[in-house]
């Protein structure tokens, strides 16, 4: 298990890293097109829809996301676009996680898969509007969702003792959710420096390493807000990062589903790996527009 999980790792950073750094935009944007396609064809069989329907699904976004792409909505960052995301991910999820995975399965289920369909169209344009303010601010929050998801495994592993959502996902804790936020509050810290050092240095260079990497990252965008902005505002990635990954788990336990699929060895599905993504995403081009 564990030699499988590595070699997806790798396959995954040698396809992302190229389209994370490239200069043509189109690159990501193929990408994560795909990965979004896959996440809706999965979506559709978390919610029992069989193999041609799901595969619709996933068509359906699909031609969602191109259509955004051939009318330039990608070029388009709309405040009250990212707002309505916003609240929409704060009043859903809570409600989501209040009724459980035996609620989930009393929604619509036009609502539940046309929700879903949303979500992945929402975080694909935000992830190429975030590429275009700069791969360091899209690299940020990339990394912000990671090291919370990392801190908060190793800090329930070591300290876990109070259940997070023991009916939704028994392995979370309140202590793995604190050590995370920790952990990303050093990381806002340091790469905040990091910031506020390259640009002093480097202000003159147009393309640093040859990366593309020029621009402030998110962690900086809320430095510049005030403490207490760049305080709340990372309390409230952290715990939407949770939120997401927490109403992946339950509507996988709805259906007795361990994976949203199979699609990568040693990691499950494309929903598993992007779960967290969903809504701190959309969240992150709101703060950032705030």
């Amino acid at each position: 298990m564990l030699k499988q999980r590595v070699i997806t790792a790798v396959a995954l950073l040698i396809l992302l890293v190229p389209a994370l750094t490239a200069t043509n935009p189109q690159a990501l944007a193929i990408l994560t097109l795909i990965l979004c396609t896959l996440g809706a064809w999965e979506w559709g069989r978390l919610n029992n829809l069989n193999f041609p329907y799901s595969c619709c699904l996933g068509v359906l976004c699909g031609l969602i996301c191109v259509s955004c792409w051939y009318l330039k909505v990608l070029d388009l960052t709309n405040y009250y676009f990212w707002l309505f995301c916003s609240v929409a991910w704060v009043l859903i999820g809570a409600l989501l996680l209040r009724v459980g995975a035996e609620g989930w399965l009393k929604v619509y289920r036009p609502l539940r898969v046309l929700g879903g369909i949303w979500a992945l169209c929402a975080t694909w344009l935000a992830i190429n509007q975030a590429k275009a303010m700069s791969v360091n601010f899209l690299l940020s929050v990339l990394v912000l969702v990671w090291v919370a998801d990392i801190g908060a495994y190793f800090f329930g592993r070591a300290f876990g003792r109070r259940k997070l959502a023991p009916s939704i996902s028994p392995g979370k804790s309140w202590e793995g959710v604190w050590g995370g936020l920790l952990a990303v509050f050093a990381l806002s810290t340091i790469w905040t420096w990091v910031d506020g050092y390259r640009l002093e240095t480097y202000s003159d260079v147009t393309n640093l390493l040859s990366l593309n990497i020029q621009g402030v990252s998110f962690f900086t965008i809320l430095a510049n807000k005030g403490i207490l902005i760049q305080i709340s505002g990372l309390i409230f990635m952290v715990a939407m990062s949770v939120t997401g990954d927490l109403v992946e788990s339950l509507v996988k336990r709805s259906i007795g589903a361990k994976d949203s699929s199979r699609l990568l060895p040693g990691h499950g599905g494309i929903l598993d790996r992007i779960d967290a993504l969903l809504p701190t995403l959309p969240i992150a081009m709101f703060w950032s527009l705030m």
